[in-house]
């Protein structure tokens, strides 16, 4: 039996619709939560696939939340193994961070549905699975390009929204993984951020069951073809 394990930093924002896709192919999910669980001691060894969540603390508040520099050193640990890693939003840019590239505010936070486009990388990557289809973005802050990698994906609004380093670590800026059956709890649990940042809450819940469908075959779609690349 294949492992997954996912260090998740806020409870709601979670493993969403990766986890039965895992569980339906036979896998074993172990999860474990940044700043509770000593993520420094997973064997990762014994793991045949890391993901790294997201959340809404920043990738270089080490001072406000020290378990980050370690978190850091274990990502940067699965980098230099060439085993398979997956970072979304919060997890991309701290895989940014861990192979050496700035994460930093932008000039305006990028929260709804929106389509992506797909750069020439992009468009040999997993990622051209998601064709047309409109991904939630959900975030303030953008990373940098590591050193050797190429941007696969950009918004109007954010020039940096995916990259891959070789075939075994792929970072998404975006979610493909939110359930729009559970997206309640992010409006409930964010809502201080959407009403600062003036989102419409309604207009926001109704795109997320208009997209419910279409994110679930992307995410089957990019997942089936990053893991038939990796073989696993």
């Amino acid at each position: 039996m294949k492992t997954a394990v996912a260090i998740r930093h806020l409870a709601f924002e979670d493993l969403g619709l990766i986890e039965p896709w895992l569980k339906r192919r036979g896998w074993r999910v172990v999860i474990y939560d940044a700043g509770v669980d000593e993520i420094w001691k997973i064997d990762l060894g014994q793991v045949d696939l890391l993901i790294v969540l997201g959340g809404p603390i920043g990738a270089s508040e080490d001072t406000l939340y020290p378990f980050l520099a370690e978190e850091v050193d274990v990502i940067r640990q699965r980098l230099d193994s060439g085993r398979p890693l997956l970072g979304i939003c919060l997890g991309a840019q701290l895989m940014a961070r861990a192979l050496g590239a700035a994460v930093a505010p932008m000039r305006r936070k990028e929260i709804g549905y929106g389509p992506l486009a797909l750069t020439p990388e992009g468009a040999v990557s997993p990622l051209v699975r998601i064709g047309g289809q409109s991904v939630l973005h959900w975030h303030g802050d953008q990373f940098d390009l590591p050193a050797g990698c190429a941007t696969l994906a950009t918004t109007p609004t954010c020039s940096n929204q995916a990259f891959m380093v070789g075939d075994h670590a792929m970072a998404w800026q975006f979610h493909l993984e939110v359930d729009a059956a559970r997206m309640e709890q992010w409006l409930i649990g964010h809502t201080g951020e959407l009403r600062q940042a003036g989102i419409d809450i309604a207009a926001l819940r109704q795109a997320a069951a208009q997209h419910r469908a279409g994110l679930a075959q992307s995410l089957d779609a990019v997942l089936t073809d990053w893991f038939s690349r990796l073989r696993l």
